[in-house]
């Protein structure tokens, strides 16, 4: 079967995704207007021998390695980005770009994908242990926080990434008056901020968005998570799985496991050989198919190791070393 991909079918209906079928529709079709559309997709897909007419199946779709992100312009012709986001490195050599067409799918994804998980983002007020936007321009993840602080109408949310006194004051206060909160942050900034303070929280979600970035040891998750849980006195600690070279986020409501958002499906691989996928409940590398994508590269090998469960969530257990990432020496520069 020869899929024809409708552009405007994807951009206008993400939210109607629903079911299996539905899903693989989109990707399927999706998959042939990269095919056709994208240099550096089209390139690896020659390489490998593959050919759209050849794919009948979700299983059948070749994932670009995520390194290409940082030595290649990825995305679709003839639409021209309108901006870039970028992943934090200390040289340009190691630093993702993720192209982007429009900044509305961005915004769609990440709006109706915080909807899926937590409702609406007006309940809340959105707190940030996060550089603000000027700060760390380029960043999606900034983007989409500051995005989410803006359209949760709430006086009291904001950035507070350099002032945990300021941060502390408020989260007593929003806690006094009964508000539903979120505190997002990166991991050295969350545990920084308990070893000055510590909490009883009650309607505060403390969500890790990841990331020691060199500036703190690197702690298991169950052990990161340990600390933060008895410093803001919680049972749980929330996550957020997202990327620069992805435009779509999974959320993990504190036992580990994420949730991905009906257009966004994670598939593990074999370590040893990339183009064979495993079974539930196997260890492997992740694969990601991100429809929200559909200009850039919806179909991603990132270097996270995980296990994907029968209902389609997944774990992370780390990442690979570089010299175990196969599959990437197809294309160089």
């Amino acid at each position: 079967m020869f899929y024809t991909f409708d552009i405007m079918k994807v951009f206008k209906s993400i939210n109607d995704i629903v079911t299996p079928a539905q899903f693989k529709d989109c990707a399927l079709s999706l998959f042939q207007y990269q095919f056709e559309h994208n240099p550096v997709y089209r390139s690896f897909c020659d390489l490998l021998y593959i050919h759209p007419s050849d794919v009948q199946g979700l299983e059948q779709i070749p994932y670009l390695p995520i390194e290409f992100f940082k030595t290649h312009a990825v995305h679709t012709q003839p639409a021209i980005p309108s901006l870039y986001f970028t992943s934090s490195g200390t040289t340009s050599s190691n630093t993702s770009k993720h192209y982007v067409a429009d900044i509305n799918d961005y915004i769609q994804s990440f709006t109706l994908g915080f909807n899926v998980a937590y409702g609406d983002v007006s309940e809340y007020a959105i707190l940030a242990l996060l550089p603000n936007y000027l700060e760390r321009e380029g960043s999606s993840l900034i983007y989409m926080v500051d995005y989410l602080i803006q359209s949760s109408n709430n006086e009291h949310s904001g950035f507070y990434l350099n002032d945990h006194f300021a941060l502390s004051e408020k989260i007593n206060y929003l806690e006094s008056i009964g508000q539903k909160t979120i505190l997002l942050g990166v991991s050295f900034a969350l545990l920084d901020f308990v070893e000055k303070y510590s909490f009883s929280l009650k309607n505060t979600l403390v969500m890790d968005t990841g990331g020691m970035k060199g500036r703190r040891k690197e702690l298991v998750l169950e052990e990161l998570h340990g600390i933060l849980k008895k410093g803001f006195g919680v049972n749980h600690i929330h996550s957020e799985y997202g990327m620069t070279e992805l435009l779509s986020q999974a959320y993990s409501k504190g036992d580990g496991i994420f949730n991905s958002p009906p257009w966004m499906k994670v598939i593990a691989r074999d370590p040893e050989d990339p183009f064979s996928l495993l079974p539930a409940n196997k260890t492997g590398g992740l694969s990601i198919i991100d429809l929200a994508n559909k200009n850039s590269c919806p179909f991603i090998a990132t270097q996270d190791l995980g296990k994907v469960y029968p209902n389609g969530s997944f774990s992370v257990a780390g990442r690979f070393d570089n010299s175990d990432i196969r599959g990437c020496n197809l294309m160089v520069l």
